[in-house]
């Protein structure tokens, strides 16, 4: 399995970092992320098996994409690393932690979905911050599948592809300004979203129960940093619940800042990461 990387920084006392991107079936956009960090440390990233760059793969399942990044791990040569993972990462980051627990120095939750109904919530705020025609035209191009995809409806155009992503993400900002600015930043990549991948893959995490998910954050022994941005569609609330199962942790609320919070705070965000690199 061909996994792409890209490597910042050197190596120093201070642990080494992977950084798990989101989706599922999305890619590595995180440099400015890994940038607030290694003048301190050597900072990986790559895209997830089936994803962005790495090469293809049938095989969707956390137990799998875990061991991907404790197989990176030892490729690149560290005792432990310090895994952070935004939104879908966070959860990856939070298995690979449980299930790799001597391998970890130290975990940081970048604006998760925590535990409990998240869902209802974030639709609500979602919904909030769009105008009903950009409702109606995400609901039309949701129903059609993407520009590779097959099926009875016809697929998406390339434009209407990238329409589909900024309408999708764009309510993630709390900056109303930027918000499409930023949206159409990350939509405009020459990549495809891996829907098979993103399926599989969140039908296993809505098979967890609560309970499942805080006894992973119970097992995790190392200090674990949840940093959430205080206008992020997906609820803080959640998140703290899961903090509260977890024995060593710090809970970070960024103000004024959605689901990227590196992006509308990006001090504030740089000077909590550097503090959970031991």
């Amino acid at each position: 399995m061909r996994l792409w990387t890209a490597t910042t920084g050197v190596g120093t006392t201070r642990a080494p970092v992977v950084i798990l991107h989101g989706g599922p079936g999305l890619w590595d956009d995180y440099a400015v992320l890994a940038g607030m960090l290694d003048d301190l440390t050597v900072v990986h990233r790559f895209d997830q098996r089936g994803c962005g760059r790495s090469g293809p793969s049938a095989t969707q399942t956390m137990a799998r994409l875990a061991q991907d990044i404790d197989e990176l791990r030892a490729y690149f040569g560290h005792p432990r690393i310090v895994v952070i993972g935004h939104s879908f990462g966070a959860t990856l980051a939070l298995k690979y932690a449980a299930e790799y627990a001597d391998r970890v120095a130290g975990l940081v939750y970048l604006d998760g979905v925590g535990v409990g109904d998240w869902r209802t919530p974030y639709y609500a705020e979602r919904a909030r911050r769009m105008t009903p025609e950009q409702e109606a035209r995400l609901s039309e191009l949701s129903a059609r599948p993407a520009p590779d995809g097959r099926g009875d409806e016809r697929p998406r155009t390339s434009a209407e592809e990238i329409e589909f992503r900024v309408l999708s993400w764009f309510t993630d900002h709390a900056d109303r300004e930027r918000a499409m600015e930023w949206a159409y930043a990350s939509a405009t990549v020459d990549l495809p979203i891996n829907f098979a991948a993103n399926s599989a893959l969140a039908s296993e995490i809505n098979s967890w129960s609560a309970d499942f998910v805080k006894a992973l954050a119970a097992s995790v022994q190392t200090p674990i940093t949840f940093i959430h941005g205080e206008h992020d569609p997906r609820p803080a609330a959640t998140v703290r619940t899961l903090a509260t199962a977890t024995p060593n942790h710090t809970f970070k609320l960024i103000p004024q800042a959605g689901h990227s919070p590196w992006l509308e705070q990006p001090a504030l965000t740089r000077a909590i990461l550097r503090t959970a690199i031991p």
